[in-house]
């Protein structure tokens, strides 16, 4: 297996929700939901850099895929980091996720390492650290 991840799928309870979450209030491109036709085949893809796609599922197709029951997930069983070029662009995007209907968990703030991070849950509570490092380029 190579070191590297290509798509990272998130379970959601409402699919038009959190796609209209993630390209109307965070401004990722998608084409929208695609596979409506299939049984438990909606689903949409967002282009994030270095051609890794953020995909949305339903929970309940994900079960359906899996044969494992849906069951509720703790939000701190792992994080989705962002890093970002400025302290300004943490406090941007943070302010987006909330205006978008994101909970802000802990408000953007300096960081032990001598960053600036703050962290929010989407509305299906996937939590994102969005983070300024001065010792890391976005997408490192």
């Amino acid at each position: 297996m190579k070191a590297s991840i290509s798509v990272l799928t998130l379970g959601v309870a409402d699919l038009d929700r959190a796609v209209a979450f993630y390209r109307d209030g965070l401004g990722l491109p998608t084409q929208g939901i695609i596979g409506k036709e299939y049984a438990h085949g909606a689903v949409a893809f967002f282009d994030l850099s270095g051609g890794v796609k953020l995909a949305l599922w339903a929970q309940a197709d994900i079960a359906h895929d899996t044969g494992l029951p849906v069951r509720p997930a703790s939000p701190t069983a792992f994080t989705i980091g962002h890093n970002v070029n400025d302290r300004a662009e943490v406090d941007q995007i943070m302010d987006a996720a909330a205006r978008a209907g994101a909970t802000v968990v802990n408000p953007a703030q300096d960081t032990f390492y001598g960053g600036y991070a703050g962290y929010f849950r989407d509305p299906d509570g996937h939590l994102w650290d969005i983070v300024w490092n001065p010792d890391l380029l976005p997408g490192v």
